[in-house]
């Protein structure tokens, strides 16, 4: 048992130390030999010859490489190639987008901090600083989001001619090229300002510099097509729009049945121009109803063999000006009273010359590949943005409401019941924003996370949603009541638009996050998944060798990793950081090892069958998620110098992220399909049983009243967004009574003990201190001061009101179409 108990404690080692396999067969070889010499005497000659015998031919197929080819991973290849499902060339497109950042890192099993933490912060140049302080200071000042939503349904003409004549379609467009040539960090601080003012707005400005003609052009198109669009694009003289989405593939992008059919044709005079006759169908597609220029992904054909030997050549991107014959565009879409321009678009049979194709006739069948490298940017940028620009907004704004607000002569922001919600809001807003920060820093040193990406569109929306979601039960009957009082209607209208754009969010956390982090993010898979695609099967095989090898040896030290990790609560493990957030660093690493593990178990048990596990995946995707999000935050309270007083967000939002990383974990292994390997590894990842606990309500208590009162603290948190100084503002009438609370609180505790005592008769504040004045209990500057106060009070709870008819319709109007309008219209 002794002997035993030391060659199981000897494996834990080289696993845990991530020895080679040669590694391995010299520490088995000297175990054995330090026994044969020194403990013989416990067992007969003829089996310690037979353990002798097995090692020295096991020794041999292991290292070397021709007899482990033959005997063994020839085997496993064949065996792989059969189960291996086989992939589009859609799918290989989406796995092969975009590049592996430090999502890589979280999937080893052992995270490099120091890399993580010395990696270049996102900073504003000073034009960037300037145009947010000048252009789009002045912009948001500008927007009336009442009047946009409910009167206009649209942006007012000059707002337009604003946004256009200050080039915020072209943000990123390249200087040289008539844009601005802002950096992915900058881009995404516009957003997240001109979010906190409108959601229409933020829309409209967001699409042009995200997935659209603009980054498609930069990247693919020809010289001709960039000078021919870019500089229009940059100043609104050309408006674009992009449409992807069909009424039969909306999730399924890459299942778009809009078809182009290579051809020849005469056009403009010209004789058998080469081009394509396109018949397509979409809908939900962002300035539609505006745009000058339509791009249009659509399946392309080449029957008679045109352009190539090829008839079905993929999916297609091409520039279509939208008043070109045949194009079917400018009907609207109505999403949930948000007023940005959106609709569907049609064409039958319209014929384009291939120069209209982006990139130019060698760019036909990769317009696929085009979409999913440009979406890995586009998701990092413009939803999170927009995501914490509503989050902090909401932090900010119902933070200061429930400091002013009273019930029972208290502050409902010191309720226990309210403290909860805004502790919520407080460190996802902190979340968030690091997140956010850190991902655009990534895509400004040269990265293009894909997995990442999809990490962000999901986790920011969502904790959006909960977020504005806290701040309607809080603000209570006036959230419910739309108006030009109303500060957060019509964030809470516009959620399920940013859940719902580039890619549900239900199929982005059940089959995207983990589905593509599981092959581009794991140091293996990919390579095997290759080797396993490959004819040449010499080839393969050599490449899936040294996969598997490399595999198993990384399962066996993320197993080493866990079970030491977890039986010691990760307390000895090295970590760059002492002091408060220390805990924070080794518990990340140690679920790091655990969900690296975990997930080559799922791949290991379910095989090609783990996609359809949707449930599993979407767990697995939460613990990555969680991972990120958590780093995040651990390195902006790092950049930003390791204010103390933001430290109860720091770890709110850590606690939270561990907690939800636990249970997510329980939650994969308590469903697996073998119900006793998932009690195996729930004993092995959780050897002391589930012991991260959820933030506190000590600590949410001190996240809550951070949104109380100003603080740098509270303006860290919600540092970007427009705060209007204007009292004709809900927030700007916010902000000047949060100034004055303190000093009224004291003056309204004076009134109410007189009033108690039977001096002071009035019930409503505005006799009270009328009364408190001529009796002297206050004096005339206080009676002033309060007085102005009470006003702004009283106009911060009103809640608007019309007449009874205001919302009668006496013009007859079109009915909708229900999906045939866009054959109608031209």
């Amino acid at each position: 048992m002794i002997t035993l108990a030391l060659l199981i404690l000897l494996s834990g080692i080289l696993a845990y130390q991530g020895i080679s396999l040669f590694g391995w067969t010299a520490a088995y070889g000297a175990f054995l030999l330090i026994y044969t010499v020194f403990f013989s005497e416990h067992i007969y000659s003829f089996f310690l010859g037979l353990i002798w015998l097995s090692y020295i031919i096991g020794a041999a197929v292991l290292n070397i490489s021709s007899l482990r080819t033959v005997l063994i991973t020839d085997h496993l290849l064949r065996f792989f190639k059969k189960i291996l499902p086989a992939m589009s060339q859609t799918e290989k497109d989406a796995l092969e987008a975009g590049t592996v950042w430090w999502d890589g890192d979280l999937f080893s099993g052992n995270p490099d901090w120091n890399k993580l933490l010395h990696y270049p912060a996102a900073r504003l140049s000073d034009k960037e600083q300037a145009f947010i302080d000048g252009p789009v200071e002045e912009l948001c000042a500008m927007i009336n989001d009442w009047e946009i939503s409910q009167e206009l349904n649209d942006l007012p003409e000059d707002v337009w001619k604003f946004i256009k004549d200050n080039k915020f379609f072209g943000m990123i467009i390249p200087e040289e090229q008539g844009g601005l040539g802002f950096s992915h960090f900058g881009h995404s601080c516009v957003v997240t300002k001109v979010a906190s003012r409108s959601i229409a707005a933020a829309v409209s400005i967001m699409v042009p510099n995200s997935l659209g003609p603009a980054e498609l052009l930069m990247r693919y198109g020809t010289q001709k097509q960039k000078d021919q669009y870019l500089a229009n694009l940059a100043i609104g003289k050309e408006v674009p729009c992009f449409a992807l989405t069909s009424p039969e593939a909306g999730s399924d992008a890459g299942g778009i049945p809009d078809l182009g059919i290579i051809c020849k044709q005469d056009f403009k005079g010209e004789k058998d121009v080469l081009g394509i006759r396109v018949t397509w169908n979409k809908r939900y597609i962002t300035l539609g109803p505006v745009a000058t220029v339509l791009g249009l992904a659509f399946q392309t054909r080449d029957p008679d063999h045109l352009v190539g030997s090829k008839e079905d050549l993929g999916i297609t991107c091409a520039l279509i000006p939208t008043n070109h014959e045949g194009v079917n565009i400018g009907r609207r879409h109505h999403p949930l009273g948000i007023a940005f321009q959106n609709g569907p678009n049609s064409g039958d049979d319209v014929f384009i010359p291939m120069d209209w194709v982006i990139g130019g006739q060698k760019q036909i069948g990769n317009g696929w590949r085009m979409l999913m490298e440009c979406l890995a940017a586009g998701r990092s940028i413009s939803l999170p943005a927009l995501s914490v620009g509503g989050t902090k907004y909401v932090s900010r704004a119902i933070g200061a409401y429930s400091r002013i607000r009273k019930q029972f002569k208290l502050p409902i922001g010191y309720f226990e019941g309210v403290e909860e919600p805004l502790a919520r809001m407080g460190g996802y807003a902190y979340m968030l924003d690091a997140a956010r920060s850190m991902t655009a820093s990534a895509l400004d040193q040269g990265e293009s996370p894909s997995v990442p990406s999809a990490i962000l569109k999901y986790n920011l929306t969502e904790r959006m949603r909960k977020a504005i979601n806290d701040a309607m039960d809080v603000q209570g009957g006036s959230a419910i009541c739309l108006g030009p009082h109303n500060m957060i209607g019509k964030i809470y209208q516009a959620i399920p638009i940013s859940i719902t754009v580039e890619g549900a969010n239900i199929l982005t956390r059940s089959m995207i996050i983990f589905g593509q982090g599981a092959i581009r993010c794991h140091p293996y898979v990919l390579a095997e998944m290759q080797a396993a695609a490959e004819e040449d099967f010499s080839k393969a095989s050599r490449t899936f060798d040294n996969a598997i090898r490399g595999h198993i040896g990384f399962t066996l030290q993320n197993a080493a990793r866990t079970i030491y990790l977890g039986l010691t609560a990760s307390r000895m493990t090295l970590v760059p950081m002492v002091g408060p957030t220390e805990r924070y660093y080794q518990h990340l690493t140690r679920f790091s090892a655990a969900f690296a593990f975990i997930a080559d178990v799922a791949m290991l048990t379910y095989g090609g069958a783990l996609k359809r596990k949707e449930k599993i995946s979407g767990r697995l995707a939460d613990v990555l998620s969680q991972l990120y999000l958590a780093s995040a935050t651990l390195k902006r309270y790092e950049e930003q110098g390791r204010p103390n007083a933001d430290l109860p967000l720091v770890r709110w939002a850590c606690e939270q992220c561990l907690y939800d990383i636990q249970e997510a974990l329980y939650g994969i292994m308590s469903n697996f399909a073998n119900r006793w390997l998932g009690i195996a590894l729930r004993l092995l990842v959780f050897p002391l049983g589930r012991v991260v606990n959820p933030p506190s309500d000590r600590l949410g208590r001190k996240v809550a009243r951070l949104l109380l009162a100003p603080s740098s603290a509270r303006d860290r948190l919600t540092h970007g967004i427009y705060v209007p100084s204007s009292l004709d503002e809900p927030l700007g009438r916010l902000e000047a009574a949060l100034t004055m609370v303190d000093e009224m609180d004291v003056i309204e505790k004076r009134m109410y003990r007189e009033r108690k005592k039977g001096t002071l008769k009035g019930l409503d504040l505005d006799t009270l201190s009328l009364e408190a004045k001529e009796k002297g209990i206050i004096n005339d500057l206080e009676y002033q001061r309060f007085k102005e106060y009470n006003e702004l009070r009283k106009e911060i709870i009103a809640v608007d009101d019309f007449e009874a008819n205001q919302f009668k319709f006496n013009v007859k109007k079109e009915k909708p179409s229900g999906g045939k309008e866009n054959k109608s219209a031209g």
